[in-house]
């Protein structure tokens, strides 16, 4: 086989300015979405872990470490593992351990992840971050869903598991993101359906979520200005009879305003849903 992927890109030219992205099967009929990069084209597995990996055995390391905490839950007090897991050499990765004898002091958490932990799960994480994002270009929005539900159950197991501060106060930017992203998803879902009711409540529910996530890292103040919420709140008022057409017109304002008053971070995920929207 000839390891030269020139013909292969060639094949697929990169367009800057938008997301190139598309489903293939293989020959053996597994299902791959394919992105492609100004430098190559990355592929990822459609469901499991997106490079195809059973680390040790488990769909992921999030579905591991979720299996310590529900074998901790069964215990009385603060549980010290026994067994270990063999190391997994096909994943790629060091082999995750089961957490001994590093719980807190004062008991109520059966363990702590230490930061070689948490920078794998953060890691894993990345892997479904490119991948929703491809997925919502393909408007498979549950799998979206899917994917950012997932990232959170990782957020949650960090900031409450983590041993290192710095570790736990990571997820506090990476949750607002992965947030607005699943109820993008949730309502677009719903608009497809053609239920704008539906997709109103999904993004309420977002944006009372987001609420929600200020107020606990201590900064209420940064809801009103963060750019996730923004962006929920204008989707919520393009949402007439009209709406793809509504929709798209919205973002190109909005886009124009973020530009105006060099809001790049706004403007950037505005881009990024317009690139996303067919034509």
């Amino acid at each position: 086989m000839n390891p030269d992927l020139t013909e292969l890109l060639d094949a697929w030219k990169y367009e800057p300015g938008k997301i190139n992205v598309r489903l293939i099967e293989s020959a053996n009929g597994l299902s791959y979405v394919q992105v492609r990069l100004d430098l190559g084209i990355l592929q990822m597995h459609l469901d499991g872990r997106p490079d195809g990996q059973l680390p040790q055995g488990f769909e992921s390391y999030l579905e591991m470490v979720e299996s310590w905490i529900e074998e901790a839950s069964r215990a009385d007090q603060p549980q010290e593992f026994e067994s270990e897991f063999e190391s997994d050499e096909s994943a790629g990765e060091a082999p995750l351990q089961p957490p001994r004898n590093n719980h807190s002091e004062s008991g109520d958490l059966p363990f702590r992840l230490t930061r070689e932990q948490c920078a794998i799960l953060r890691d894993e994480a990345i892997q479904y971050y490119h991948r929703y994002l491809a997925l919502l270009a393909l408007e498979d929005y549950e799998r979206v869903v899917r994917d950012t539900t997932r990232n959170l159950r990782v957020l949650d197991i960090l900031a409450r598991y983590a041993e290192h501060e710095e570790d736990r106060e990571s997820v506090s930017h990476t949750k607002s993101h992965v947030t607005m992203m699943r109820a993008r998803a949730l309502a677009s879902m719903a608009i497809r359906d053609n239920e704008p009711k539906a997709a109103v409540f999904a993004i309420e529910e977002g944006i009372e979520a987001l609420r929600k996530h200020f107020a606990a890292i201590g900064h209420a103040e940064l809801f009103e200005r963060s750019s996730e919420v923004q962006v929920l709140q204008g989707m919520k008022n393009a949402l007439t009879p009209k709406l793809p057409v509504s929709q798209k017109a919205e973002l190109r304002k909005r886009l124009d305003e973020a530009v105006t008053q060099e809001n790049y971070r706004l403007a950037a995920i505005l881009r990024d849903e317009l690139n996303s929207m067919p034509d």
